[in-house]
């Protein structure tokens, strides 16, 4: 499909994520079973923003991965453990309130209907480029494999493909119980590609003027419309490699630019390598990927990466995160109990030191006898000197939709229900239509049940049912949501078939 003269030109400069680097940083590695593409590229950033991933269309990979907030996740609710209200609660990322296998509202254990809450707050993917493994335990792997065939995708190095699926799948943060990979890609089928979000980027804008389905988008990027769980994980990987944050201050600086880092991030600079502290966060990644314990939390309550070595050596360790754009963070450690980036710095300064803290690799102890103002040195090196301007302001190429889960969070008035619905034959399938309601903010979606059991979250007024059921009536009901997720009163037809 030709493009247009727009969109040839938005991808004629996306391509600048190959070149514009001034820093020291390494190339990306990139998988030899998946080369980069622009179409690729582009294609990996609508999914990785679109909510219509999850099964209730209220979360996408980006939601828990905001530039702004360092690709991290702006958000976090308290996870009460075994017994809430006692030690081994802890901070993590909210996701979607549980799910029935049918797509309907379960009430979980520990969080009712609320929204349920991960173990661990999300790290951020911007440091997970160059890592063999993902996640702070490392349990996604670098051998991915087709979880539909279970025949080898990546042989190495698929690390970022693993990452997508396990999120995709997960129960907590995406997905209803057992949904299968078959239901999703006839969501997306189906879907308007990023139909609840708003103010799409320009390459994205432009990519979807020329194709506006994920058929299209799929046959662009891979040769056939074919919507498979390694391919949606191929492009979203694609997408987060070309990410790269290696304009800071710091970055300049190596390359030159004396003027780039101020005096107090100089002397924090310094002090970073002083203190030791670049033996776990080694330039220029800021992280050595490795796992560590640095008594923060016993391992009692998070095996950690122990949790899939099997090793008792492991206990309780977590990845290094890197601290590029660590100062945009709302939160801090995989725990998330530091509110500030200075109590983070704190902790290593008057942190209680559990009996299970690791070594500094090469180092010995930690020892840090700081001064307050080598402290505030530290302080702004790591909330000046790294941070990308381009994360910051979410500019290309963190530049990015607005979710529906940004738009008028704190409405609190339900749309009406949606109007003349009705159902007409089409061969075996039947035709379902119906007009919009009004509603205040705006409808963003609908949630179509046959029977009880939820089949479609649609963005459009229109759906065929290709496989309605042989009984002698059915009965569709429709409810219209706002970007709130505000429901409407159910709007109900029953249809009667002959047998």
């Amino acid at each position: 499909m030709a493009r247009s003269p727009n969109a040839t030109l938005v991808a004629a400069a996306s391509v600048c994520w190959l070149s514009a680097a001034v820093a020291e940083l390494p190339p990306v590695p990139v998988p030899a079973e998946n080369p980069i593409t622009e179409e690729k590229r582009v294609l990996g950033k609508i999914l990785f923003w679109d909510e219509q991933l999850s099964s209730d269309n209220s979360v996408a990979c980006g939601t828990c991965h905001l530039p702004a907030s360092g690709g991290a996740d702006p958000r976090s609710a308290r996870h009460p453990g075994t017994d809430p209200g006692t030690i081994d609660d802890v901070r993590g990322s909210p996701g979607i309130a549980a799910l029935d296998s049918h797509g309907r509202p379960t009430e979980h254990p520990l969080f009712g209907f609320d929204r349920q809450v991960t173990t661990r707050l999300s790290l951020s993917n911007f440091g997970s480029l160059w890592a063999g493994e993902a996640f702070w335990d490392g349990s996604a792997a670098g051998e991915f494999r087709d979880p539909l065939t279970g025949e080898v995708a990546i042989a190495t190095g698929g690390a970022l493909e693993n990452q997508a699926l396990t999120a995709l799948s997960n129960e907590a943060e995406m997905a209803k119980y057992g949904r299968t990979w078959q239901e999703l890609a006839a969501k997306l089928a189906r879907a308007t590609p990023l139909g609840v979000a708003s103010d799409l980027p320009d390459d994205v804008a432009a990519a979807l003027r020329d194709s506006r389905a994920y058929p299209e988008l799929f046959a662009d990027a891979f040769g056939d419309p074919a919507i498979t769980p390694v391919r949606i994980a191929f492009a979203i990987a694609s997408y987060e490699r070309t990410l790269v944050p290696d304009q800071t201050a710091w970055d300049r600086y190596e390359a030159g630019d004396s003027g780039a880092m101020g005096e107090a991030e100089l002397y924090g600079w310094q002090a970073m390598q002083d203190f030791q502290c670049d033996r776990c966060h080694e330039p220029p990644l800021f992280t050595n990927n490795d796992y560590f314990n640095i008594g923060l939390r016993r391992a009692d309550y998070d095996p950690g990466r122990q949790g899939v070595t099997g090793d008792p050596e492991d206990a309780g360790e977590v990845r290094t995160p890197s601290l590029r754009n660590v100062g945009l963070r709302p939160r801090f450690m995989h725990t998330g109990e530091f509110q500030t980036l200075g109590a983070a710095i704190g902790f290593y300064r008057t942190g209680a030191v559990l009996a299970e803290r690791d070594l500094i690799p090469g180092g010995g102890n930690y020892a840090f006898n700081m001064s307050t103002v080598t402290e505030g040195d530290i302080h702004a090196f790591l909330e000046n000197a790294l941070t990308d301007p381009r994360v910051r302001d979410e500019r290309f190429p963190f530049d990015r939709p607005t979710l529906r889960t940004e738009r008028d969070a704190d409405d609190a008035l339900a749309p009406v229900a949606p109007r003349d619905l009705r159902a007409a034959g089409e061969g075996a399938s039947l035709r379902l239509s119906w007009q919009a309601p009004a509603d205040n903010t705006g409808v963003v979606d609908y949630v179509l049940y046959r029977d009880g059991s939820v089949i479609a979250l649609l963005t459009q007024t229109t759906f065929l049912d290709t496989d309605p059921p042989p009984s002698s009536s059915v009965t569709y009901t429709l409810l219209a949501r706002d970007a709130a997720q505000n429901e409407s009163p159910p709007a109900r037809f029953t249809i009667s078939r002959r047998q």
